[in-house]
């Protein structure tokens, strides 16, 4: 497979993660949307889920690594590639290299909160038992754009009040 096809493969599972994040947003919740492949086959879908069920480790990435695990059987998810829009967070990183994923595919960078580039770098750190091949910046525009447009309408809102 080329590149040029590993990258249009890569953006059609992103945009089915971008459509997870539209589903976080019109549930009120920040869209961040996450989508795991395995063997060519989408085996979980999951947004942010924060606000609807008030746990902050309503992430999309864990609620979808626990659909994943589900779906194959088993914690240990080699093979599996989690597609998300926006860069880790640190308990989303760990969380993938507990996981054992083979590979993360992520929108935009975080540069608050990211531990994969922007702060820290916990899915490709030696010191730990295992690490994951990473692309980021996988439509990275349209994901930024969907959280910028978000955050702005909040700000808009609590100004309207």
């Amino acid at each position: 497979m080329s590149r040029a096809d590993s990258f249009s493969i890569d953006e059609q599972y992103m945009r089915m993660a971008i459509d997870q994040a539209y589903i976080a947003e019109e549930n009120g919740d920040v869209p961040i949307g996450c989508v795991i492949v395995h063997e060519n086959r989408v085996i979980a879908r999951a947004q942010n889920q924060r606000e609807q069920l008030q746990d902050p480790t309503a992430h999309a990435e864990i609620i979808a690594l626990t659909q994943a695990a589900e779906a194959i059987g088993s914690w240990r998810l080699e093979g599996c590639t989690l597609y998300v829009t926006l860069e880790p967070c640190p308990m989303c990183a760990g969380a993938l290299v507990l996981g054992r994923l083979a590979r993360l595919v992520y929108g935009t960078d975080d540069p608050k909160t990211g531990a994969v580039k922007s702060l820290y770098n916990i899915v490709q750190d030696r010191r730990l038992n295992h690490q994951l091949e990473v692309t980021g910046g996988v439509m990275a525009d349209d994901c930024r754009a969907q959280l910028q447009a978000f955050f702005q309408r909040r700000r808009n809102e609590n100004l309207n009040l």
